[in-house]
């Protein structure tokens, strides 16, 4: 099989499953954010094994397939608006050398991205407002999750990389 052949297959298998994993957040009674994250691993593995104008066509063809076909919004709505594309964007922001310069990179990433997903959430779902120290708490509190959820993000990214990148490569 050639490379493009195979560069075409692993794109389009990591779109389905992207967008199986968000089947199952949108039907699942909870767990949402966590399982559309989990969903965003899909798009980790092609930025790794095809790389990143590729994984852009995996986060956009799941995206859309997702937002289309799925009965309920909220999973993939966050996959759209934050978890889909932060792998992309993590790939980028991980060149930079400096890691004050990369953390406030992923900040504003973050940040930007909680603005939107606040904003649209509550114009959509929400009838009533938050009070400004409310706001700040759930800004405070992201933020504080967003490290964990970095961090930890990290570490899958290696644990793919040195062991189950390599055994598949080891494989062919």
């Amino acid at each position: 099989m050639s490379k493009k052949t195979q560069s075409i297959t692993l794109s389009a298998l990591l779109s389905a499953l992207a967008v199986a994993s968000l089947y199952i957040a949108s039907i699942s009674p909870t767990g949402q954010p966590g399982l559309a994250a989990f969903s965003s691993l899909f798009v980790t593995a092609a930025v790794i094994e095809i790389g990143l104008a590729k994984a852009a066509g995996v986060y956009i063809v799941s995206s859309a397939l997702a937002i289309l076909l799925l009965p309920d919004k909220t999973a993939p709505l966050l996959y759209l608006l934050f978890f889909g594309y932060y792998p992309l964007a993590k790939s980028l922001i991980e060149k930079v050398k400096y890691a004050v310069i990369r953390w406030l990179l992923k900040l504003i990433v973050f940040n930007l991205a909680l603005s939107v997903i606040w904003f649209l959430f509550s114009k959509l779902f929400m009838s009533f407002t938050f009070e400004s120290l409310g706001i700040v708490i759930v800004y405070l509190a992201g933020n504080a999750i967003f490290v964990i959820f970095d961090y930890g993000y990290s570490k899958l990214i290696w644990f793919y990389i040195n062991r189950i990148s390599k055994s598949i490569k080891k494989g062919t």
